[in-house]
């Protein structure tokens, strides 16, 4: 009987887990998603949401945005430069914390003539006040072979 119990309590506490990441991951996928809605729309509210107040971003070209402003800017004159459709597309995710994670991307802009620029974003993340929000962005071009 005593078995029973503890096999029953684990079981329960185990489908509990298995709930409540399977909750985080969709919040961080929504999360991942809402950012490129907002790149996309140039959405400048939803980016400041989004976004932690000391996040800092490493993109492709070498420049480092530090700070929401200069994150906030640098990508609205980056949609401006480049114009296209942007997309991400999750390829890896792994919780560090509980309140953080890491997040690998497929970042593909396909721009106005058709052409493809092919690259990998990751994302740092963290939890602020139950919310999840991006700390730290890394683009980079993949080495050619």
């Amino acid at each position: 009987m005593l078995s029973l119990m503890v096999g029953l309590t684990t079981t329960g506490a185990y489908a509990q887990n298995d709930r409540a990441m399977e909750n985080e991951t969709k919040s961080i996928r929504h999360l991942i998603t809402l950012y490129s809605e907002a790149r996309e729309n140039r959405d400048t509210g939803l980016l400041k949401k989004i976004l932690t107040a000391d996040v800092d971003q490493l993109v492709s070209t070498g420049e480092w945005r530090m700070g929401i402003g200069a994150a906030v800017d640098g990508m609205l004159k980056s949609s401006a430069t480049a114009p296209g459709s942007r997309s991400l597309q999750i390829e890896y995710l792994r919780k560090l914390t509980p309140t953080s994670a890491l997040v690998d991307c497929k970042y593909e802009i396909e721009n106005k003539d058709g052409s493809k620029r092919k690259m990998w974003s990751s994302f740092l993340i963290i939890k602020e006040k139950g919310n999840w929000r991006i700390s730290a962005i890394r683009n980079m071009l993949p080495a050619s072979n």
